[in-house]
């Protein structure tokens, strides 16, 4: 076929549009089309790294890998040409088509966004030429007036792509129906000619019951919902956004053994790549808490200083909570400490940043015996090494910040990486104290399993056995497949596949008042 797509809105933020969009993309897959994701601008600081032709690594939204993998495809930076990483409330760096350009604020922002556009409209223009579908999901709301003009992610994408679009929203938040009505009411003439439907998400319930709903929202806005896809708490993994996680990460299952692990990670402000929390809370019997509670810390088993993306800023934000106080004492009582990546440089002894922060030195939690140093250019690589002997560990890192300083005689965590700006070996270990920039290494389960179990130990947890066989890409994969089955089951995938296949339904009505002015198209 050639050239088919559709774009994937949303009333809010996280209301569905990242695993509707692989959900979409595994139904087709599963069909034998030739489907691949596109999300043209993406704020997030959960991001992930991809290779390559030329064997440089870049970084795309991690919602844009799984959907990559929904379509039994390896990550391209081309799925996610513009990624927006948040420092502050202000400012944001720039990763275009996988690279770090620039740090913008909101206002000199638009000087960009030409730029940004075009490299947009480039991308998705060869992606449509080489894959039969292409399945792009929306950001935030269409309907950010104020936002508006410029747009080359929502509606103002699908215009220019001539692409349909669906919108979906979260039941579960309330208000769904004003929300779905709210959306195309305040659209232009020109973006609501895109807009074919709708679709809930989260629902709980009889569906009888809510039919009267769905008949009059056809009949106020001349468009069908497609379907209503159930509340499934098992779909959790590779959440984008870390504003999605609650206070408990996943659905903590029954113990292999007697024991409970209780986890506490630290909800940074500024947190990163929390996505690597998700492979401990897939293990039975380990319960993962984000927690900004001291009395948390000083609870767990083992505590998680997470990445992030302003190591700095949120170390002292850290210390102002008390939360410095908290960790401090958990890790001089002998009790399992783990820093990843932003979390690591804490607990060294200084870090020297001239680039992110711009602060100089400052002092570190003096907790590992390292210094750290930031330099301009980041390290985007995916890493592999072994640990506890000959146990296989491969993980990505993406930061600014290297181990300018460390002990010669302290122990790494894990040895014979292969990279050179590991200098052949990553992260360090103090006791029951651990330290690296690599994330995803829990990924690997044998290494995931050692270090639970060194952690049980360290803990006091003597009941606590780990399971033997849980395999997290096995568990990403079944989430990817539920996914598309949720879709097969209950959405009208036969007027899905018209309005991918055809393009925008022609006739549809113009919903008053709109949005003022005309469309701004860059």
């Amino acid at each position: 076929m050639g050239g088919g797509g559709l774009l994937v809105a949303g009333t809010t933020s996280d209301a569905g549009k990242s695993v509707l969009t692989a959900g979409i993309c595994r139904w087709l897959h599963r069909r034998g089309v030739r489907v691949a994701p596109f999300k043209a601008q993406n704020m997030s600081n959960n991001s992930a790294v991809v290779i390559g032709a030329d064997g440089r690594g870049g970084e795309i939204g991690r919602a844009q890998a799984m959907q990559a993998a929904a379509c039994g495809l390896e990550p391209q930076v081309r799925f996610n040409p513009v990624l927006l990483k948040p420092g502050s409330d202000r400012s944001s760096q720039v990763v275009l088509l996988g690279e770090a350009v620039d740090t913008v604020t909101a206002t000199n922002y638009r000087t960009m966004r030409s730029r940004l556009a075009g490299t947009v409209h480039a991308t998705l223009a060869e992606l449509r030429a080489e894959y039969d579908v292409v399945i792009c999901e929306g950001a935030g709301s269409p309907t950010e007036i104020n936002l508006r003009a410029g747009d080359f992610v929502n509606l103002g994408l699908a215009r220019h792509a001539n692409l349909p679009a669906i919108v979906v929203g979260d039941i579960d938040r309330g208000g769904v129906f004003a929300a779905m009505f709210g959306t195309v009411a305040l659209l232009s003439a020109e973006d609501q000619a895109h807009l074919g439907g709708f679709v809930i998400n989260k629902f709980r319930g009889d569906l009888g019951l809510l039919r009267p709903g769905l008949d009059l929202l056809q009949q106020v806005t001349g468009r069908p919902t497609l379907g209503v896809l159930p509340w499934r708490p098992d779909i959790w993994l590779d959440g984008e956004d870390s504003l999605a996680y609650g206070r408990t990460l996943g659905r903590p299952t029954t113990p292999h053994g007697r024991d409970t692990l209780r986890v506490a990670a630290i909800r940074l402000p500024r947190i990163s790549n929390a996505t690597d929390l998700e492979a401990l809370a897939a293990e039975p019997g380990v319960r993962v808490q984000l927690t900004v509670d001291p009395a948390d810390v000083v609870a767990a088993d083992l505590v998680i200083v997470p990445g992030t993306k302003s190591t700095v800023d949120d170390l002292a934000w850290l210390r102002g909570t008390g939360l410095a106080d908290a960790v401090t004492a958990h890790a001089a009582a002998g009790r399992p400490l783990l820093g990843i990546c932003g979390g690591f440089q804490m607990l060294g002894r200084a870090i020297h940043d001239e680039v992110e922060s711009r602060r100089g030195s400052a002092p570190g939690l003096g907790l590992l015996p390292i210094e750290v140093t930031f330099a301009a250019r980041k390290t985007v690589t995916r890493s592999a090494g072994r640990a506890y002997g000959a146990v296989p560990v491969r993980g990505y890192e993406i930061h600014h910040g290297y181990v300018s300083h460390a002990d010669p005689s302290t122990p790494p965590l894990i040895t014979d990486t292969g990279n050179s700006t590991s200098g052949g070996t990553e992260g360090v270990r103090v006791g029951s104290i651990c330290g690296t920039h690599w994330h995803g290494a829990f990924e690997s389960d044998e290494f995931r399993r050692r270090y639970l179990d060194e952690v049980a130990r360290q803990a006091g947890r003597p009941g606590f056995t780990v399971a033997p066989d849980t395999s997290f890409a096995g568990l990403r994969e079944q989430g990817l497949d539920l996914l598309a089955d949720l879709v097969e089951e209950n959405l009208d995938t036969d007027a899905l596949w018209r309005l991918i296949e055809s393009g925008p339904p022609a006739g549809l009505p113009f919903i008053p008042p709109g949005a003022p002015g005309a469309p701004d198209t860059p």
